[in-house]
């Protein structure tokens, strides 16, 4: 009897899709609840600490399962391993966390800094091109297409009453940029690291970074109150931990286009959130928006998984065929990931 392989992974990744917008989304969020009780690197500075205690208990149990289970293998990778991931991890965290807390801190609503950050998966197309060599078809960028649309209705009407000094709404777009670069720089090098060899040399180099900058700046001291710790330890969880690691897994997985385009529904989740949580109005522009994001995330991915059904012989055992998006960017950076 022949078992269906592709089925439990597609729900996998469905269910790892899924978690992704909602702890990403989580960031803009209880960005806006730290960064009422201090500033903007006091809030990153301990959240960073938190991480780093939750991601050096994490290794000791590894160390500790290696050792029940007599597993030969170097506990940490190389250091010639690791060197090109703390320049992926200064952009993909320090360059995009810290510019959006400090949007936030500034008065950008959380759903206008979603907005700036959901054009990613236009600019991120619009490059996957020219630098890693793979094609958007024309479906896919209808998708995006639709998606930039509907993020924008749910937010313009934000943005318009939304006062906040001009400079800090460039902020968003720093981040944005950060997370480009860090994104297209991990695809290209050799070098490759498991998810939480990854989130260990992010989160080591982005700590030493806010830190620096928290003790030049006297913003180190935190405050005594109940809602900086609960936001903090918050923080540290769900956009950092959760979060970058799906964002890892699933770029790995989906590939990069497939994974900007989650980002459409960021935006959206955001805007819902904030309507239950800040009273924030829950109007039909995001309800409209909320229909074209899912509709680009369509978009982008179904046409070609049916292309790849329609092209490729039938597999046996009912297993399921990567995409050709998928398959020309797995295949340039084959790995197994490690936990």
């Amino acid at each position: 009897m022949s078992t269906q392989i592709g089925i439990p992974k597609r729900l996998l990744l469905v269910a790892a899709s899924a978690a992704f917008v909602l702890t990403w989304s989580s960031g803009f969020i209880i960005a806006k609840i730290g960064t009422e009780a201090a500033p903007a690197l006091t809030v990153l500075v301990w959240r960073y600490l938190v991480v780093a205690a939750l991601l050096l208990v994490g290794m000791m149990a590894l160390r500790f399962r290696d050792r029940r289970l007599r597993a030969h293998r170097r506990a940490f990778p190389a250091w010639r391993d690791i060197r090109p991931h703390l320049t992926i991890g200064l952009f993909a965290q320090f360059g995009y966390i810290l510019p959006v807390y400090l949007a936030v801190g500034a008065g950008v609503s959380a759903g206008t800094t979603a907005l700036i950050d959901a054009i990613q998966p236009l600019v991120v197309a619009t490059l996957v091109g020219p630098l890693l060599g793979l094609r958007v078809r024309a479906l896919q960028w209808l998708g995006l297409a639709l998606g930039a649309v509907g993020v924008v209705l749910i937010v313009a009407a934000d943005a318009s009453t939304t006062i906040s000094p001009t400079p800090a709404y460039l902020l968003p777009l720093v981040a944005l940029a950060s997370l480009v670069a860090a994104t297209f720089l991990e695809r290209r090098t050799p070098a490759r690291l498991g998810v939480f060899a990854t989130l260990a040399t992010h989160a080591a180099i982005t700590l030493v970074a806010v830190t620096l900058l928290a003790a030049l700046t006297g913003a180190l001291a935190p405050p005594a109150t109940l809602s900086f710790w609960l936001s903090t330890v918050l923080i540290a969880v769900f956009p950092t931990l959760i979060a970058y690691a799906l964002y890892w897994y699933l770029l790995r997985r989906l590939g990069i286009t497939a994974l900007n385009a989650l980002l459409y529904l960021v935006a959206p989740t955001t805007a819902v959130a904030g309507s239950i949580l800040f009273a924030d109005p829950f109007t039909p522009a995001t309800l409209v928006g909320l229909v074209l994001g899912a509709g680009a995330v369509a978009l982008v991915i179904a046409p070609e998984r049916a292309a790849s059904s329609a092209a490729a012989p039938e597999c046996k055992g009912g297993e399921s065929r990567e995409t050709p998006l998928v398959r020309s960017e797995a295949t340039a950076s084959r790995e197994e990931l490690r936990l």
